[in-house]
């Protein structure tokens, strides 16, 4: 190793000191909204709006059952406005007050969720969150040694600022994301359509179901016409520190990234949980695959494979930390489905994210891994920078 490899090291592990001994205790809140398994998703979504909070957690008879989370709702294209929370309880990790926060955050990660329930037997007394998991992050002085690009997703895409919702609904389906950012000609941020947006013009009394939303007139509304135009941009050499800070002060969950007026990247609150997990000692290497549909489930174990094969070879170069991969799959028309994968691997302090499209899952999954492992070896070969990250 050089001595770029050494300090990246030493920033990770300086990283982990700073949270040992951290527990839920330390960023639980003990004000959330709770909804009853027969009440409906209307008054789910009216909760949802009014708190800022998109998993709502599910207590009958003040037992807690669950959560229910907008990304179910998007997803599931017959629920309509009367249909009942039971029927979309998601059963998502729970925690305890003693719970490390690396933990935590390795649940947020491994389930895409930004709120978990805290319980005290089957009783919830608090919620932990992603913003919560930021908050601590703002406050750490070794962030202010890592840079934006580091971690940002990149590449991103984005919508129009003279597109319709539809646009960003479909790039939100399609990815399993839950904010856009919208550019104009230039490619230049000038706003974010999230989950808020959606959520407010979304459910009307006269929308049968989500599916119905989109074929519908309000699905052809402006971009700019609904999108959060007050967004701050961080330029990609900023610190990750001072990002957080601007989430925390701002009560936001994204930060388009620019390079000049270009727009290159999006900083998340993520991202920030994916690198606090990324902590975690760990005995063996933690993998984390998200998006499989029941029809493709029985791809996993090849897919696996293909994976410990090419981190097997990495691992003889860089110990890596933590490897996500997220499957999204869309139609194509006439029955074909093509899908999306994006890979996010944790090395040495620095984060490593591909992306392959392919009609073939298992063919695209052994494709990205191949790449992952060339990445690597830039790594090891020479000083990577962000303008070949960018390529």
């Amino acid at each position: 190793m050089g001595v770029e490899d050494l300090e990246d090291l030493k920033k990770l592990s300086i990283l982990r000191s700073q949270l040992a001994g951290m527990t839920v205790r330390d960023i639980m809140t003990s004000e959330f909204p709770t909804i009853g398994p027969e009440d409906r998703v209307s008054e789910a979504l009216s909760k949802m709006r009014d708190s800022g909070f998109q998993e709502i957690p599910v207590v009958e008879n003040g037992s807690y059952v669950g959560m229910i989370s907008y990304g179910t709702i998007l997803r599931k294209g017959s629920v309509t406005p009367d249909t009942k929370v039971k029927n979309l309880v998601r059963n998502l990790p729970t925690v305890s007050l003693d719970t490390d926060i690396t933990k935590v955050a390795e649940y947020v990660i491994a389930e895409n969720c930004r709120q978990l329930a805290v319980l005290n037997g089957k009783k919830i007394i608090g919620v932990a969150s992603r913003s919560s998991l930021t908050k601590i992050a703002a406050g750490m002085k070794i962030l202010k040694d890592i840079k934006v690009w580091e971690i940002m997703t990149a590449p991103v895409e984005s919508v129009k600022d003279d597109g319709m919702l539809d646009d960003a609904l479909e790039i939100m389906r399609r990815l399993d994301v839950r904010t856009v950012p919208v550019v104009n000609s230039g490619m230049a941020p000038v706003g974010v359509v999230g989950m808020v947006e959606i959520i407010d013009h979304h459910w009307k009394t006269d929308t049968k179901s989500f599916g119905e939303f989109k074929k519908s007139s309000r699905a052809q509304i402006s971009i700019d016409s609904v999108c959060n135009s007050a967004v701050r941009a961080v330029e990609w050499e900023d610190t990750l520190g001072s990002a957080a800070s601007v989430m925390e002060e701002r009560g936001i969950s994204t930060l388009p990234v620019v390079d000049g007026k270009e727009l290159v990247g999006m900083l998340t609150e993520y991202d920030i949980v994916e690198l606090i997990s990324a902590c975690r000692e760990r005995d063996t290497l933690f993998v984390q695959i998200s998006g499989l549909d029941d029809d493709d489930k029985f791809y996993a174990d090849a897919m696996y494979a293909d994976i410990e094969a090419e981190m097997t070879k990495i691992s003889k170069i860089y110990r890596p930390e933590s490897l996500t991969l997220h499957i999204a799959r869309y139609n194509e028309g006439e029955g074909r489905k093509k899908y999306s994968l994006t890979a996010r691997l944790y090395i040495r302090g620095t984060t490593v994210s591909l992306k392959e499209v392919g009609w073939d899952l298992v063919k695209a999954n052994n494709d990205l891994m191949k790449r992952m492992g060339n990445q690597v070896m830039e790594l090891k070969d020479s000083n990577i920078t962000f303008r070949k990250r960018k390529k």
